[in-house]
């Protein structure tokens, strides 16, 4: 995510302090190594990045799980950056450097919990899909996972700029899952080829949203479990226009 300058008021930079010893940022590359200005791969008078450290993968970790504790305890409301920087034991200037606002801190927070699913390769597309609704409901089932992705929805209802980077960071990526089930489908026989592009892209819409609205409503309104008994139900509905798929 592209870096951005911290609020620039006489009273936000007195109230931004530096980084203190020991926070979480990646030290500056040594003088003349092929990192640093002036080095062999940098050489003088190029420019290949904003001046600064480079970022800290532990930093951004921490301050990931620093916005979805805060969130969880504070609501959407009663978080600041601020109460992430403290968590995080980083500076507030580290924090605006990666994410200029606290809406998209939420939505990479929340983003980065979804990295976790993947999708299998068991050998069946029933078998894969029930490993990745099970994977699903596991994930939903945290706490954490619960209060961020509520409040986060909560808010998008209000913010129609939040609800577009849900939909870019969190929604569209995640369509993945249901790309690669299909192409492995099809490439053991199970599905026919697609026929054009467009209709593709629009039954993989579908299916996503089928799969994601059910486990999601069931969890997060319903408050019910999902089930190794209720999985295999779901999955043969999904599969009923496929009869040779619906049996096992």
């Amino acid at each position: 995510m592209p870096a951005a300058q911290p609020p620039t008021t006489p009273a936000d930079r007195e109230r931004l302090p530096e980084a203190a010893p020991g926070a979480l940022e990646a030290p500056a590359a040594p003088a003349g190594s092929p990192e640093a200005p002036g080095g062999p791969e940098h050489p003088e008078g190029t420019t290949t990045r904003a001046k600064g450290r480079p970022r800290s993968a532990a930093a951004d970790l921490a301050i990931l799980d620093a916005t979805r504790e805060a969130l969880a305890e504070l609501g959407w409301g009663g978080l600041t950056m601020g109460h992430v920087a403290t968590r995080a034991k980083v500076a507030k200037t580290t924090l605006y450097r990666r994410w200029p606002s606290k809406n998209e801190l939420v939505v990479d927070a929340v983003a980065s919990l979804f990295d976790e699913l993947v999708m299998p390769d068991l050998g069946s597309l029933r078998a894969d899909i029930e490993a990745v609704v099970a994977q699903f409901a596991d994930l939903l089932a945290r706490p954490e996972t619960q209060a961020a992705l509520l409040a986060l929805f909560a808010e998008g209802t209000r913010d129609r700029q939040l609800r577009r980077r849900i939909r870019e960071a969190i929604v569209d990526p995640q369509k993945r899952l249901v790309r690669q089930g299909r192409a492995a489908a099809q490439a053991r026989g199970e599905l026919a080829p697609d026929a054009d592009e467009a209709t593709a892209g629009e039954e993989i819409d579908i299916i996503f949203d089928t799969i994601a609205g059910t486990v999601e409503h069931r969890v997060l309104v319903s408050g019910e479990p999902i089930t190794a008994d209720w999985t295999r139900r779901f999955t043969s509905l999904l599969l009923g226009p496929f009869p040779s798929l619906t049996t096992g």
